[in-house]
């Protein structure tokens, strides 16, 4: 009798175990665009005279930077293009970055200094242009805007576009939040997706080829083994090297969306401290206050923790600040969009003569995409109408661009 109990045990061990070593190999097996285009042997560029739009999170699995895989591997590359924070992504944001030399003979030119757009006469050296930059999901982080220039500017030269897809680290989060009005467009809004697109590049790129650039030939080089419902820890291989200098870990991706909105205001988005986006606070805030209405929302997913700051840099320079930290607590509940108008309204409610949402209203526009939702804000209406606001629209885009996603 016993047995008969113990020889299934057995088989189900030895079966677990033989294949053991091929869910391990399913686990470990993603690649970036660039590491599928090395795989096929650079077939697609031979022969080719090649631009690179990267900066230093433009790596493989291995970790090794694209741009050194393709001199590796000979191919003829004329020059490295970077986008704002400049190639080695430290610079600060709207700070202007100048070209430079990374060697003796591969110069960097700067996408945002004295231009934003490459230019015809540079394109003209080159067959194809790659863009290889490291997006985090939200419209208003500005490389999906260098792409749409660079895509524009190749579709004006008669030169090929190449997307070397990567990760789109907010992707397992719904669309969410504003479209883009066209009279809103700026750098920080140069692409008619929801707020919260959860789109790759490659999808982005693909979208605005059929709507705006029919004609430019573009490919998009696939990641093998890329889920939408998965974040970038879930891949073995796959790494999260930092894009931006106050983007430097993946939670920070995760509340960027719902505190970038106070760069517009009067109130500290946490730059300048250890965590930046992740707490934002005043010398006018009484953090206890502003805790207990934030957690009377029971917003999904996230926590807060009143605190105090000084900030090294930026807003409220050398003074001290209250205001609150936040902490994912559940990533797969958490709506970043949703927390950000909360923060908005608490802000609202409690400092109405303090609070500023109008100094920079422009520029909080821009980031929206709207003026909507800072009338809502400032007309007091309720959390659940904004959101259902922006969310008919977001409705609206999805019904009209099915096809938008490259991935299950």
């Amino acid at each position: 009798m016993l047995k008969r109990h113990i020889l299934p045990v057995v088989l189900c061990i030895l079966f677990v175990d033989l294949l053991a070593p091929l869910f391990a190999l399913r686990a470990a097996d993603f690649l970036y665009g660039v590491d599928v285009l090395e795989r096929s042997g650079f077939r697609s560029l031979e022969n080719k005279k090649v631009g690179l739009i990267t900066n230093t999170a433009g790596v493989g699995v291995s970790g090794e930077p694209g741009y050194m895989m393709l001199l590796r591997n000979r191919i003829e590359l004329r020059f490295l293009m970077s986008p704002e924070h400049g190639f080695s992504a430290s610079a600060g944001a709207g700070k202007i970055v100048k070209d430079s030399l990374l060697t003796d003979d591969l110069k960097i030119y700067s996408l945002y200094g004295s231009r934003k757009k490459p230019g015809k006469k540079l394109l003209e050296t080159v067959d194809v242009l790659l863009f290889d930059l490291q997006d985090i999901g939200a419209r208003c982080y500005t490389y999906i805007s260098t792409m749409r220039y660079a895509m524009e500017a190749c579709n004006e030269a008669g030169v090929s576009f190449m997307v070397l897809d990567r990760p789109n680290p907010l992707a397992p989060v719904p669309a969410d939040g504003f479209m883009l009005d066209p009279d809103y467009m700026s750098f920080v809004g140069m692409v008619p997706v929801p707020f919260i697109h959860a789109m790759t590049t490659g999808e982005i790129a693909r979208f605005l080829k059929e709507r705006y650039y029919p004609g430019l030939d573009l490919e998009v080089v696939r990641m093998k083994g890329y889920s939408p419902h998965r974040f970038p820890d879930e891949y073995s291989t796959a790494r999260f090297t930092p894009p931006s200098p106050n983007i430097r870990d993946l939670e920070t991706v995760l509340v960027y969306p719902a505190t970038v909105f106070l760069e517009a205001t009067n109130v500290s988005e946490g730059r300048g401290t250890a965590l930046p986006f992740k707490q934002f606070g005043a010398p006018f805030i009484n953090a206890g206050f502003l805790k207990k209405e934030l957690d009377a929302f029971r917003l999904p997913g996230v926590s807060f923790k009143a605190v105090r700051f000084i900030p090294s840099s930026s807003k409220f320079k050398g003074l001290q600040c209250s205001g609150v930290q936040l902490t994912v607590t559940d990533r797969v509940v958490f709506e970043p969009f949703r927390t950000g108008v909360a923060i908005m309204l608490v802000l609202q409610k409690l400092y109405p003569e303090l609070f500023d949402l109008n100094t920079r209203g422009e520029f909080f526009d821009k980031l929206a995409g709207s003026p909507l939702f800072r009338k809502m804000v400032l007309s007091g209406r309720s959390l659940e109408e904004i959101l259902a606001a922006s969310r008919l629209q977001v409705h609206a885009f999805e019904q009209s661009n099915p096809g938008r996603f490259m991935y299950d």
